[in-house]
């Protein structure tokens, strides 16, 4: 059974719209508009509801909650050697590792 509420969601102001878009992260291709941010999130979940139902008696696959799902802390990214060094450099510089100077990146 699927717990609706465990998806990721993002409510957020349309301008073009005019009205309250709800987002899921794991389903990027659906939304939800209304008029309060409650009534976005709200519809959205009944939507989600009718796409998994209808997903499941088709034999799709039905997306795993982002919240469920175990991180290792860990993930590899391929850049240019020169940027490498670069980086590299910039940390030496601040007297710390290279994955203590790059975690501060992404985190700032």
């Amino acid at each position: 059974m699927t717990h609706f509420t465990r998806y990721t969601f993002r409510v957020e102001w349309s301008e073009e719209d005019g009205e309250h878009v709800a987002l899921c992260a794991e389903f990027p291709s659906l939304s939800y508009l209304a008029d309060t941010p409650a009534k976005a999130i709200s519809g959205m979940v009944k939507l989600l509801e009718e796409v998994v139902e209808d997903m499941i008696e088709n034999g799709e696959a039905v997306p795993e909650p982002l919240a469920a799902k175990k991180y290792s802390g860990k993930f590899q990214v391929r850049i240019p050697p020169a940027q490498h060094r670069a980086l590299a450099i910039q940390a030496a510089e601040q007297g710390v590792s290279l994955n203590r100077l790059i975690s501060s990146k992404l985190a700032g």
